[in-house]
């Protein structure tokens, strides 16, 4: 059986809207798009590329699907371990919307994303990396289907924008696993799920 991870870029107001660039998510009327661009230093690729490391397939929602195929199929540098990764290894798009996927290793999961991915998960092994795709990870933690949370906290407020967490999310405990801060300010941050939250009183 396969575990499930999250990799998900966040503001320090929580907003996880159009990360990499300019028009890569103006929905909404979002003007803010690229915002962590300016901290890529070393420290914050090397850590993406541990993370590219591990998968064995990859879960993605319709719209980031379309932001990666529109991108990494024309990146294909051996000497890129993302490149080499997305390109090459399975890729499960949770969508109702989309009829085709041109993009290699691409099949598109159409019915119920909960059963869908959850069916995934037993017949697969390794790990199954999420990027982004908010929606389907917000759907998917409701359901305690996500194992492991890389949070990426990047030191800047936009005050617009589409928020990851929000009210009505089931509350859940995580344990921090791994903790460390990039040159530029980024929080590279890692949980595991750990059940519900415990509740009790500084009276």
């Amino acid at each position: 059986m396969a575990t499930l991870s999250l990799t998900q870029f966040l503001t320090l107001d929580g907003v996880h809207q159009a990360p990499g660039g300019p028009d890569e998510d103006r929905s909404g009327g979002f003007e803010h798009g690229g915002w962590s661009v300016p901290f890529g230093d070393e420290d914050f690729l090397r850590r993406v590329e541990e993370i590219f490391a591990r998968p064995t397939a990859f879960l993605l929602g319709r719209r980031t699907y379309e932001i990666f195929a529109g991108y990494w199929p024309h990146h294909d540098d051996p000497a890129d371990p993302v490149a080499t990764k997305l390109n090459a290894l399975p890729k499960y798009v949770a969508t109702t919307t989309l009829d085709s996927a041109d993009w290699a290793h691409t099949t598109l999961l159409r019915g119920d994303a909960v059963q869908e991915v959850t069916a995934l998960k037993e017949r697969l092994d390794g790990e199954i990396q999420i990027h982004g795709s908010g929606g389907l990870a917000r759907t998917l933690l409701a359901h305690d289907l996500i194992d492991t949370l890389h949070l990426h906290v990047f030191p800047v407020v936009l005050g617009t924008g589409r928020q990851f967490f929000g009210e009505g999310d089931l509350p859940t405990a995580f344990r921090l696993t791994r903790s460390a801060v990039t040159s530029t300010g980024v929080a590279l941050h890692t949980y595991e799920r750990a059940g519900r939250p415990e509740y009790g009183s500084y009276a």
